[in-house]
């Protein structure tokens, strides 16, 4: 009983010379750590995390047992490690600046052109009507929303336009007959930027091998950005969309309209962590409506 006691003396000492910065301290780190292992998840770069973890298990190891040779040559080899670590992760690097740059002020958001919204709003509204229509005629469709991460590199690779949204001119983009059929249409603000751009292909190797250059490269364009892409197969004629190198395939209209607006329309409480908890949301109201629906 004595033991307890002094032990709980000890902690309690302890815990009066912690002071709120040290929690703060402690509490800043958890959530960056968590943050990167949330990151990595589910991409290349968590098998080249895993064995960074075990070079470094096999470091400390050789310390302990005295293995000296290896010590050495593993002691040797970090020097250049952290270098190599930043050639590696260089595609994820760039990916973490960029969504860190384009964090929005909220503040800022209250300062939005109400013009801007208006034809957003049309621009969804006509690209539903012009996929579902294309849909049925089995044409294939490649629509990337641009939201905070500007695509200009993307738009370079095409021709550059500015026009208004509508359904006619995406049919007549998209014609299978027309020159830019083939690549990707661009809208910025509700107007489309450009059209027949390449956009980078998915470096995911778990995708379904029923999945075509089309929506490989509409996957690959939302796992490199923080675009909404709208696919439309020319094989099956359904409707798909990526978001966050999420693809949820054969969806309605209407789903696909409820889908646009809660991506690129967010009110002011679902700003925080919107492309990912916002497609999660959509997938669970499209098996309500859906039972038979399958996610692929």
């Amino acid at each position: 009983m004595e033991t307890v006691l002094a032990f709980l003396e000890k902690i309690g000492n302890y815990l009066v010379l912690v002071r709120f910065t040290d929690i703060l301290d402690v509490v800043i780190i958890a959530f960056l750590v968590y943050k990167l292992l949330d990151l990595v998840k589910s991409t290349r770069a968590e098998n080249i995390l895993k064995g960074v973890v075990m070079f470094l298990l096999a470091l400390w190891l050789s310390e302990i047992f005295h293995l000296n040779g290896i010590a050495y040559i593993l002691g040797n080899m970090v020097q250049v490690g952290i270098l190599a670590l930043i050639i590696l992760f260089q595609p994820e690097i760039r990916q973490i600046l960029e969504k860190l740059g384009s964090k929005n002020i909220r503040l800022l958001r209250a300062f939005t052109p109400a013009q801007q919204q208006t034809e957003l709003e049309k621009a969804i509204d006509q690209t539903v009507i012009a996929c579902s229509e294309m849909s049925q005629t089995k044409t294939g469709v490649l629509i990337v929303f641009e939201r905070h991460i500007q695509l200009d590199d993307m738009v370079r690779s095409g021709t550059t336009l500015d026009a208004a949204v509508s359904s006619e001119l995406l049919k007549n983009i998209f014609f299978v007959k027309a020159p830019m059929h083939d690549g990707a249409v661009i809208i910025r603000h509700g107007r489309i930027l450009g059209a027949g751009c390449m956009l980078p292909l998915s470096k995911n190797v778990n995708l379904s091998r029923d999945l075509g250059m089309r929506h490989r490269a509409g996957i690959g364009m939302s796992e490199n950005s923080d675009a909404v892409v709208v696919i439309v197969s020319e094989e099956t004629g359904s409707i798909s969309v990526a978001v966050g190198g999420m693809l949820k395939r054969h969806l309605m209209p209407e789903t696909l309209s409820k889908l646009l607006r809660n991506e690129l329309m967010p009110q002011p409480e679902e700003l925080e962590d919107k492309p990912r908890r916002s497609l999660a949301d959509m997938l669970g109201l499209r098996r309500r409506e859906d039972g038979h629906g399958t996610e692929e």
